[in-house]
């Protein structure tokens, strides 16, 4: 973050640590009043380091340690979730978890990317950066909710698609084709949700459908700020000049109408109050499956591939 913002952020961090100890601190009577006039400067300050934030200072929100990952919403959002593993071709990915569930007493197929939260789960699952086998797994859950007539959501958070030797042999490109190929003909509706990282293939490997919407201080982007510096500047230094060129922020995404909404997060970003974040985005998805489920399914297909058809835009001559 810049100097300004790090010394907003610094403050932040001092009375959050003065309102622990006053609430550990049961032997004062006034300390209810004085937690309360704190929190409010506290929001306040969050309010205002948040309104002004670079595209890169939001790549690093969306990558913030804290932010919470697919398996918290899966826990607070999703009733009777059953996983269900492997492409019936390679292996299973931990990093795309898929299963069934209910979402506010809606039954749906459930897909997500998994960063993991220790280092052992960040290890075994990549990152977060899926193999074919997982966007297989996915494409293989997806034909089933299509058999049963099932909404899928998809919450995706990726820095990418896996890039080395090994997934380019077993077809790293051609999973990711031919998911984007089926996911825009599916008979049933789909809802996308970007929630921290969206890079490249890596989120359109499962980022097709009738909604496409993104977290307030999440991304989306066909390739990080850092990839691109190195590739166009050759030079780290440039990575907040490439941020700013890729156009990448939730609220540049909605203005070139790439994402559908942009879902809000609470004060300060959703590290910062999890079960909130959670709650808003269990309300935008059963919502949203309200809105599609009334909708006759040659009719939702038809609208979802003129949706992609008219992304993007450019100017020819006579």
């Amino acid at each position: 973050m810049t100097k300004g913002t790090q010394t907003i952020e610094d403050t932040i961090l001092e009375l959050e640590q003065r309102i622990q100890e006053l609430k550990d601190d049961t032997e004062q009577d006034n300390s209810s009043d004085q937690i309360e006039q704190l929190e409010k400067q506290r929001l306040s300050l969050q309010k205002k380091m948040y309104s002004n934030l670079t595209p890169y200072e939001i790549v690093k929100i969306a990558r913030h340690h804290l932010r919470p990952p697919f398996s918290d919403h899966l826990k607070l959002i999703v009733d009777d979730f059953i996983e269900l593993h492997g492409d019936r071709n390679y292996g299973d990915d931990n990093a795309i978890v898929t299963g069934f569930g209910t979402i506010g007493g809606n039954k749906a197929l459930i897909i997500g990317q998994h960063k993991g939260k220790t280092t052992k789960e960040r290890i075994d699952s990549n990152f977060g950066m899926p193999n074919p086998e997982g966007y297989r797994k996915a494409l293989h859950k997806m034909k089933l909710a299509e058999k049963f007539k099932l909404p899928i959501v998809t919450l995706i958070d990726t820095p990418g698609a896996n890039p080395d030797i090994g997934a380019e042999e077993r077809g790293q490109a051609h999973a990711i084709a031919i998911n984007i190929a089926e996911m825009s003909k599916l008979r049933t509706p789909i809802i996308c949700i970007v929630i921290g990282e969206g890079g490249s293939g890596g989120a359109l490997g499962i980022g097709v459908g009738d909604k496409f919407s993104i977290l307030e201080y999440a991304y989306c982007s066909v390739i990080s700020p850092e990839g691109c510096a190195a590739i166009l500047w050759k030079s780290k230094d440039s990575t907040e000049e490439a941020a700013n060129a890729l156009h990448l922020t939730a609220k540049e995404l909605y203005k070139l109408k790439i994402v559908d909404e942009v879902i809000p997060e609470p004060t300060g970003a959703a590290h910062n109050n999890p079960e909130e974040m959670s709650r808003i985005l269990k309300e935008t998805i059963v919502r949203y499956i309200e809105e599609l489920q009334v909708i006759p399914i040659d009719k939702l297909v038809d609208k979802r591939y003129q949706k992609y058809r008219k992304i993007g835009s450019f100017l020819g001559g006579e």
